[in-house]
């Protein structure tokens, strides 16, 4: 077999949760896979062309099935415009389909059969097919976006990245629409992400179904029905909780997870917690959401010293003002992206009662 390379990109700071993960199956924490089919020098449009007719197409695509090429460019003073740079890359592609079989693909920029990415560093050229398409953050249980959602693949990271261990009473205070709480539920029921959704390679030409379908029930045969410990969240918000609710049944993981709409300063969790993860509100700096801000902050301190002794906790925050108001030290923070906000995931160990 041919040998490939392969590129998978994550957020930062994320990358030690990648490291073990297998393609698109099981990467929780990755949001795209891409082979890479090309690699080469080009110093014009001209020689873009050139480069990509060089692939045999007929490898890759028919002209029943579509294509989408999207490019990224950095530092090609003579590629300014990604889109027409797209644009030639997929010139390329459908005239040698034209001249060897008088028609040619269509495109399709929603759901392609073979997505392309092409990206221009100087003057070298690389073009990948993309495994994934929509990025593999998209589990497929998600039914609508709430305001300022975390990102699944960056909920798992997170909590590859705490070293929770999937066997211990976790519980998230402020759970939004339960990201964190259906990833955890995922994890520990050893549930693959992929079963959650289809990927455009099931369609290429060179995709081998009996291998997927053996690789398809082996992960199914590893489900666990049930966990010998809880999961629960709160959130002041009931619509939230409503959404949590209806994803994590659509994730299949309704009855390991019970949500409560609750605040964090007076909720009391079903069980005492061996683990906290939490992303609260933080916006980007204090301005006029000040008060409310402070007043969530607050409440999540007094979630962790009144009913959290003894247990760890991490806390995703994108404001270190903010932070002081859990009156507590942070053990360790990880430098991470959240969407466009640099954050930290802070840890804070939680002194037992006897401790104090």
């Amino acid at each position: 077999m041919t040998e490939r390379d392969y590129y998978v990109s994550c957020g930062r700071g994320l990358e030690p949760a990648v490291v073990g993960e297998l393609a698109c199956l099981w990467l929780r924490s990755a949001i795209r896979v891409q082979e890479q089919l090309l690699d080469a020098q080009v110093h014009d449009a001209t020689d873009l062309y050139d480069a990509v007719s060089e692939i045999d197409w007929d490898l890759y695509l028919t002209p029943d099935q579509t294509l989408a090429v999207t490019a990224a460019i950095r530092d090609a003073p003579e590629f300014t415009h990604s889109g027409y740079t797209a644009l030639r890359a997929k010139d390329a592609i459908v005239d040698q389909q034209r001249a060897r079989h008088g028609r040619r693909s269509s495109v399709d920029t929603q759901m392609p059969d073979l997505p392309l990415k092409l990206v221009l560093r100087g003057d070298r050229l690389l073009l990948y097919r993309d495994l994934a398409g929509v990025s593999l953050h998209k589990r497929g249980y998600r039914p609508v976006q709430v305001k300022s959602p975390l990102n699944e693949a960056t909920a798992a990271g997170l909590l590859l990245r705490s070293g929770w261990d999937k066997a211990s009473p976790l519980v998230d205070p402020m759970c939004g629409s339960g990201t964190f709480l259906i990833e955890a539920a995922l994890m520990a029921c050893d549930y693959a992400p992929g079963l959650l959704r289809t990927f455009p390679f099931e369609f290429w030409i060179d995709f081998d179904a009996d291998i997927w379908d053996a690789l398809l029930d082996a992960a199914r045969a590893r489900v666990k029905p049930k966990l010998g410990f809880q999961l629960a969240g709160a959130d002041r918000h009931p619509g939230a909780i409503s959404i949590a609710k209806e994803s994590a049944q659509l994730a299949r993981v309704g009855e390991l997870v019970s949500f409560h709409v609750e605040g964090a300063a007076t909720w009391e969790p079903p069980m005492h917690p061996a683990f906290v993860v939490t992303n609260p509100p933080y916006g980007e700096r204090l301005g006029d959401d000040e008060e409310d801000l402070e007043s969530s902050w607050h409440d999540l301190g007094t979630f962790l010293h009144e009913r959290c002794a003894g247990a760890e906790a991490w806390v995703l925050s994108g404001n270190r003002e903010v932070t002081r108001l859990l009156r507590l030290r942070a053990s360790a923070r990880v430098p991470v992206m959240n969407g466009p906000i640099e954050c930290r995931w802070l840890r804070y160990e939680l002194r037992p009662r006897d401790a104090e």
